[in-house]
């Protein structure tokens, strides 16, 4: 009963973290294209321009005012709740999904680091993130956004590989997901409000109010909006092992995220010309490239099985033990070793009734109890247990290098079962 409500837990979560992040990042891509599509050739007396535009089947006109009207409207709509409540969402799916198992599906295989510790360096790691960007961008180097954007490009290309060094892959991404969110954030709450709110103030007090800090504002609007699209990698990227499986993860991640900011430069940009077309081709092809470089090579070196940690759900280490070791020999590899290395190691938890506590079902409905169900699976075997080694999640049933090459062997002699 406890991996049900845990599942549906998660389900509700995320569904929440979904819908105000759409809610959030609509609002930011709608705010920006608004902005870069404003007429400003001679616009009436205190407009710094104003846009008409139809949807859904009425017109509307919408003017932007250079700092604010000479009197407040009695009905102001504030954009802010959204990226609260996303930031707040995505927090908690990280304790239930990470933190709640974090030997598990927060720390790497084989990296000697106490849970506990884990969770302290993924939190602080998120405050720490924050820091350092305001910090900077209220440096000198603030005044240089090519160059501040590039020290924070390599910054954080750096945490994701001191994260790839203790954490899961899929857990060393969500973490600097998690640090951009953070940033993305605090750029609402810590410098966007207080600049709306001193600007009606100033309204309300009938007095001028300070530019600067509407520009500041603005200026941090428009670096969350170029962090929009790595993040959107970022929360779909555990379909994907071959991303964050792959030895040279944040390589990879730090590839994607180059790619993404070409594509929302050239959307920020188009309304002044079309000289940053090149950004979308050239994103394609890197999306080729990396899609070629990522592609698995079979490994053949046989390595020791990784030891179990003490804090691992007994009943799966139980479950696997229990059962004779497999001896296979990759080169003649059979179905009925194939299958005697997916029973011992995968079907605790990819079964239609799932031996381990931490499943009340097959995850993701992918379940290896039938030959033809493994046959059928092959792809994906290959991806995750061969290629990436992803999964046994944190190698919890001790899965060795000689029975991954086992599989491999299988499937590329075709997955016969017989």
């Amino acid at each position: 009963m406890e991996a049900h409500l845990t599942e549906w837990l998660n389900l509700g979560i995320r569904w929440i973290h979904m819908i105000t992040g759409i809610a959030w990042i609509g609002a930011s891509f709608y705010f920006v294209w608004l902005e870069n599509n404003l007429n400003r050739s001679n616009p009436r007396d205190g407009l710094s321009g104003d846009l008409w535009a139809i949807h859904g089947g009425g017109i509307y006109h919408l003017e932007k005012y250079k700092l604010a009207p000479p009197q407040m409207p009695d009905n102001l709509h504030w954009f802010k709740w959204e990226a609260y409540a996303t930031w707040l969402s995505g927090v908690a799916l990280m304790l239930v999904v990470y933190y709640l198992n974090p030997s598990l599906y927060l720390v790497k295989p084989g990296v000697d680091l106490a849970p506990a510790m884990a969770i302290v360096i993924g939190f602080g790691s998120m405050l720490a993130g924050y820091v350092a960007y305001h910090l900077l961008c209220d440096s000198a180097l603030g005044k240089r956004p090519a160059l501040l954007g590039a020290v924070l490009f390599v910054l954080l290309i750096a945490a994701a590989f001191g994260f790839s060094l203790i954490f899961s892959g899929r857990a060393a991404y969500i973490h600097v997901g998690a640090i951009i969110g953070t940033i993305m954030v605090g750029n609402v709450f810590f410098t966007i409000m207080p600049a709306q709110r001193a600007l009606v103030k100033a309204i309300e007090d009938n007095t001028t109010p300070d530019p600067t800090l509407p520009a500041k504002g603005l200026l941090r609007s428009r670096h969350n909006n170029y962090f929009t699209l790595p993040v959107l990698f970022i929360m779909i990227s555990n379909h994907f092992p071959s991303t964050y499986g792959s030895q040279y993860n944040w390589l990879i991640l730090a590839g994607i995220a180059i790619l993404a900011v070409l594509v929302r430069h050239y959307f920020n940009t188009r309304h002044d010309s079309s000289k940053y077309v090149w950004t979308l081709p050239a994103a394609a092809l890197g999306m080729i490239c990396l899609a070629y470089v990522t592609a698995p090579v079979r490994s053949t070196p046989e390595a020791a099985p990784v030891a179990a940690s003490t804090s691992q759900p007994a009943a799966i280490i139980a479950k696997a033990e229990e059962m004779p070791e497999a001896t296979p020999g990759a080169a003649g590899a059979n179905f009925t070793e194939v299958n005697k290395v997916i029973q011992q190691r995968c079907s605790v938890c990819h079964s239609a009734q799932p031996s381990s506590p931490m499943f009340s079902a097959a995850p993701l409905g992918f379940m290896l109890d039938t030959p033809q169900q493994i046959k059928t699976q092959a792809a994906k075997i290959h991806a995750q247990s061969v290629a990436s080694q992803v999964m046994p999640l944190g190698n919890i049933t001790q899965m060795t290098q000689e029975e991954r090459d086992l599989i491999g062997a299988w499937i590329a002699q075709g997955a016969q079962l017989n």
